[in-house]
This record gives C-alpha cells, structure tokens and sequence, in this order.
C-alpha cells in the first residue's frame, strides 16, 4: 500500500511503516496528481481535502491528525464511499494548558490578578470542558455557552447565553468548531456589535479557528480600545495572517495551542487505529515509546499567590517565546512570512503536558490539591 503524509504529522513514517510505503510531503503542497496510486491519505488541518484532490485517486481512507474536520468535504466522501478519521479531542489538554498560560501570561504583562476574573467560556468541548476544570480548580468562577451542547441534554451543567457572557465576563475564551449553517453558525461569532460590547479590561482569547473571530474588526476595536487584552493563536487567513493586527495583540502565537508532545502523538496514534481497522493491518508503533521520562520543576515557596502561578506556569511553557518568535517576522513579504508561520509549527519546541511533571510539595499546603486537580504529579 501507498501512503501519502503531511510532513508534520509527528513520527508519521515510523507509524505507518507497518501498513505500507510512506512518502512524505508538505501539506499545503499535496496535489491529485500525487494521490493517483495511494491507497491512504493523511493530512492536517492545511490541506483540503475534496473532490478535486481526490476523484482520480485510489483513495480509499483519509486520516487527518486533528480536531476538526472543516478542511474535509465530509458529504463527498460519504458520496464517494471513502472512509476517513480524525482525532477528536487529541490536543485538548495541550490547548487548556496554553490557554491557561496565555492568561496568566497577559495578567504578568498588564499587571492584574486573573483570580479576580469572571469567565466565560464560548464551547464545552473537548478543549473548553478541560479548560473549564482547570480553571475553577483555581477557583475562577465560570460560565458556560454552548447552545448545541445545552439543547441535547447530555450535560449536567448550566448554560447561558452569549449575549450574558458578553455582557458579564471580563475574560472570554473561545472553543468552538468552524462552521457556516445551522442553526449555531460561529463564523464571525464574535464580530460588529457583539465585539464593542466585550467588557471593560476584557481579556479576549481566540484558540478554535481564526474565523471564528472578525480579525479586521477586531483591530478596529483595538485601535478604539486600548483597554483590551487579547491572545490569538488562530487567524483568519493562515498563513498570511493580518500584520497589523499581529503587532496589537498582547499575545500572538501560530496555532500551535495544541502543540504538546503528547497532543500530537496521539494524533498520529488515533489516526493510525483507525486506519489498522479500515485496512485489517496492525502496527508495532506506539506513541508511550515516545514519552520521556517525568520532568522536574523548582517553584521554590508553593504560596499559591498570582506571582507563584505565573512563576509556575511560565516554567512549563515559555509562552512569550513563542510569540515574540511569531511576531519577529511581521515585516517579511507573503511568500517569506508564509513560510514563517508554518515553520515555526514545523519545528515547535518540545513542550510536555503537566502529568509529565513532578513537583516537590507538602500535602498539607491547599496549593497541592489545586495542583494535583490541574493534572501535575507531586512528590509528597
């Protein structure tokens, strides 16, 4: 079997050697004419996948090693009888985590206490769900939007509004799929009047997609609104994102929110299930031989105090790092900053979930609890 493979799927060759012969691309450059003699097609977010890349090909299986599915013509595929997988909720803790250090980032820059925030949080998914337990593991009070989500019944918690969160939220988080039609079309959600309405010293954060947000909008609010804080890692029009507004964000990073170690391994491990089932093959890979040992971080005092958790966060994950590195490349032209922006996904630093580190802290201190809750292991 032939296989072909976005570049940046982590260990994707390692992976699937079992199943069949691998050829590696870049994903923004797979064309029909490479698809005509492979069986399998595995890609990300950056490349769409269509009748136009696919109705000569002997595609029969399509893996995407993300989230969603909005790059996908899923209604041709179904027509064409081409089965396809992706890895719902792979990315979810890495994404809460960044969040989580995004905003504690921000209250470092612009000097206030995030604990004193009330938050809102815009899809009760995957990443929003972790996000919110990790967040009231902290005590930061929360709620809830998410109208499909809330009319199914399947959730015990209680939802509200947009225009509620809009209106009593200083700290707005969204999680929410990209989609056009129905009756809960997040294209634009937060765009025109329901952006001039964001609350005073809001702190805005956008790691769903680009869309989801009015980017020009948004700068032009910015240039009214110098109280705002806001932290996108998803754009509008990846990867030739808006410079101006880049520069006005207080943190700017390249969709890369998702981008742990383990996030993207088990990417890579759904979608090679998944394909060993549609195909009847197995596969000796496994993405726990690709885990480093626990990892160890000095907090010093565990006070528990906003300096403590910045402190703590900013050691696990060096946020400002990656935006300055984003946004060091604002004056390049298209082609170079283009480039810019998928290399820096492409060769992302390892950055590892908080279950891969232990701390060394007293169990009778109330910080330990709030740490455990967020998923790190302790030494007690």
């Amino acid at each position: 079997m032939r296989i072909l493979a976005d570049e940046n799927i982590p260990c994707v060759e390692e992976a699937f050697a079992d199943l069949g012969e691998v050829i590696l691309m870049p994903g923004r450059e797979i064309r029909a004419q490479h698809l005509r003699d492979c069986q399998c097609l595995l890609t990300r977010s950056v490349t769409r996948v269509d009748a136009a890349l696919l109705e000569d090909s002997a595609v029969e299986f399509v893996g995407t090693a993300t989230i969603g599915t909005d790059h996908i013509d899923l209604d041709y595929l179904l027509r064409a009888g081409i089965d396809y997988s992706n890895a719902p909720g792979c990315n979810a803790e890495g994404a809460a985590e960044y969040v989580l250090s995004g905003l504690f980032e921000i209250s470092r820059q612009r000097g206030f206490d995030p604990f004193q925030l009330k938050a809102g949080i815009i899809g009760f998914g995957n990443v929003g769900s972790r996000l919110v337990a990790k967040l009231e593991a902290l005590g930061i009070d929360c709620l809830l939007c998410d109208p499909p989500l809330a009319a199914s019944g399947e959730s015990q918690r209680n939802f509200t509004s947009l225009d509620t969160i809009l209106r009593e939220c200083n700290f707005i988080s969204l999680h929410v799929p990209l989609t056009h039609g129905g009756e809960h079309p997040t294209w634009h959600l937060l765009a025109g009047e329901r952006l001039r309405t964001l609350a005073e010293d809001c702190v805005l954060i956008n790691a769903a997609r680009g869309e989801v947000v009015d980017n020009r909008a948004l700068l032009e609010l910015l240039d009214a609104r110098t109280d705002l804080r806001v932290f996108l890692d998803t754009w509008e029009n990846e990867p030739l994102v808006s410079r101006e507004l880049l520069q006005r964000v207080d943190l700017a990073t390249p969709h890369i929110a998702g981008y742990s170690v383990e996030g993207r391994l088990r990417g890579t491990q759904m979608v090679l299930d998944a394909a060993c089932a549609h195909f009847g093959l197995t596969s000796s890979w496994h993405m726990s031989q690709q885990l480093p040992p626990l990892r160890t971080i000095d907090c010093g005092a565990f006070t528990g105090d906003v300096a403590f958790w910045q402190d703590l966060l900013r050691q696990h994950c060096d946020i400002r790092r990656d935006h300055d590195d984003f946004v060091g490349g604002h004056d390049l032209n298209d082609d170079a900053f283009a480039a810019h922006f998928d290399g820096l996904r492409k060769v992302y630093p390892e950055r590892l979930e908080y279950d891969r580190f232990s701390l060394d802290v007293d169990a009778a201190t109330p910080v330990a609890k709030q740490l455990s809750r967020l998923g790190f292991q302790l030494q007690l």
